[in-house]
């Protein structure tokens, strides 16, 4: 090791160009390492569980128990819980618990998913942020306390609103119009104040950072290597991942021989987005799509070109550091700066270039669109039903286990579909399968769960209700039907009911 350092002497007198005066004050670099995990868009949950998803958190969670300085920040919680239930060993378990303690390991947002800003209902989106956060509290005690909402489409007034009220003490955002990005940039106008709501008013505000154009991944551009940058594990592979262990476009390790060179890169791009804000504190994600399956490898590149800026920082005129959000957002918080503040607009809809607004998934996959709707009803009228039930007959025939369960594999089935690559329709035809497949299996179950609510404190059998979802073209003409309406609101209602049937005489009261 000792050899290994010294021979970066050699490189001092390259640092010239990045020389600051005694006067000046280094910029901060917060690296937060991160890995974006989407329930959905391109493969299928259960293929991206197997490629890489499981051993995100396995191996994150091994390498930071080796250091204490390493940190990691956990967005969705669909792949956690899924990783949690059926893949972590008692020994991760118990070294999670204990990151999560130090607070080396951060749930940010902690929702099911990173739900959509533009299609989803606003009852959906609590809905998939409680199914998350109620697992994160009732599992380690811990409310997420920032967002972290850097893919979806656009930016909704509402998200801000939503959070505040949750108790998130920070919003961080992304994807917004390119010319209204680059102008906030040149201004430096990428965090302020956001008052979402007019009516709320301050119990309501939160303060919100803007992603820069590099949005929340690492620069890949390295100009030393045609390889991706700092991106050590390479791309993952589906189906299966490699078995020794080679993945494509693997980053060339950080050597004495390669180490000026990563630095210089790295110290560059963490100047140019330092410009951009108003505080010398740079928050810059490590990480992307489908990152860290490999952790060692990552962590063990990044741990000494952090130590060579470090031991150079006065040269270079930065220091870099692990971080999680909740450290970041402390610092800046400590600049004791005056804010400004930003009303009730949108950044709504989302444009990339000229002409190329994200609009066409606003009615994109329909079918998908009207299901997710129609199963969310149907969860909401099944719990306030089963919650009725329950107070009237709390010793009944229902076991409430049973009922549970079927409940809380709609609210799961819910909750992914509004991830923002799910509702909105952007995923591959498999994935919509999927989203399909998991959301009309659930309500049939659930609608199963409603004809016993119904008729099973009355003696009366389940086993020939016809539900909403299907039909029965077998029906006896000489036996009476009968339709059951139940409504869930707490108010009277007047609307129409279709029913289908496939005999000539019917009639209705």
């Amino acid at each position: 090791m000792r050899s290994f350092w010294g021979v970066l002497a050699c490189f001092v007198c390259c640092f010239d160009f990045f020389a600051v005066t005694e006067d000046d004050k280094p910029i901060q670099t917060f690296v937060i390492p991160h890995s974006h995990m989407d329930v959905g868009w391109v493969y299928t949950i259960q293929e991206s569980m197997h490629a890489y998803a499981a051993n995100v958190y396995t191996t994150v969670t091994e390498e930071l128990s080796k250091a204490a300085e390493r940190r990691f920040i956990a967005v969705e919680q669909e792949f956690f819980r899924l990783w949690w239930d059926t893949v972590a060993t008692d020994t991760l378990k118990r070294q999670v618990r204990q990151l999560v303690k130090e607070g080396r390991l951060e749930f940010v947002l902690g929702g099911q998913v990173m739900h959509d800003e533009a299609v989803t209902d606003l009852e959906d989106e609590i809905l998939q942020m409680t199914e998350g956060h109620g697992f994160l509290y009732e599992t380690f005690g811990v409310r997420p306390q920032f967002s972290w909402h850097v893919d979806p489409f656009g930016a909704s007034a509402t998200t801000p609103v939503l959070f505040a009220l949750a108790g998130f003490n920070a919003h961080v955002i992304s994807r917004i119009d390119y010319d209204l990005k680059d102008g906030m940039q040149k201004d430096k106008k990428l965090q302020f104040v956001w008052g979402g709501s007019r009516s709320l008013k301050e119990k309501q505000l939160i303060f919100t950072h803007t992603m820069d154009q590099f949005s929340y991944c690492t620069p890949s551009h390295l100009p030393f290597s045609n390889s991706s940058g700092f991106y050590w594990n390479g791309v993952a592979l589906f189906p299966d991942p490699p078995k020794d262990g080679v993945y494509p476009n693997m980053s060339l390790p950080v050597t004495k021989e390669t180490v000026h060179a990563y630095a210089k890169t790295m110290v560059e791009n963490i100047k140019q987005r330092a410009a951009w804000f108003r505080t010398n504190h740079v928050l810059w994600p490590w990480g992307c799509d489908k990152q860290f399956y490999n952790s060692s490898v990552q962590f063990s590149n990044m741990d000494p070109l952090m130590k060579y800026i470090n031991q150079n920082s006065k040269q270079f005129g930065v220091t870099v550091q692990y971080s999680t959000l909740g450290e970041y957002f402390q610092a800046v918080h400590q600049s004791d700066l005056i804010w400004e503040q930003r009303g009730s607009e949108d950044f709504l809809p989302y444009s990339t270039e000229p002409h190329q607004a994200w609009t066409g998934f606003y009615a994109s996959r329909n079918v998908l669109k009207g299901v997710a709707r129609r199963a969310s009803s149907q969860l909401h009228a099944a719990e306030t039903l089963f919650t009725r039930y329950r107070i009237c007959f709390p010793d009944g025939p229902v076991a409430k286990d049973w009922a549970l369960d079927k409940l809380r594999a709609l609210r799961w089935a819910v909750s992914e579909v509004q991830h923002h690559d799910g509702i909105t329709g952007t995923e591959s035809p498999e994935v919509a399968d999927m989203y399909l497949q998991h959301l009309t299996q659930a309500m049939m179950d659930v609608e199963e769960l409603l004809a016993a609510l119904f008729l099973l404190p009355h003696g009366l059998d389940t086993s020939d209700i016809t539900g909403s979802l299907y039909g029965k073209t077998d029906v006896d003409e000489g036996l009476e039907q009968h339709v059951i309406v139940y409504n869930p609101l707490a108010w009277n209602i007047t609307t129409i009911i279709n029913t289908t049937v496939t005999f000539p005489h019917a009639t209705g009261l």
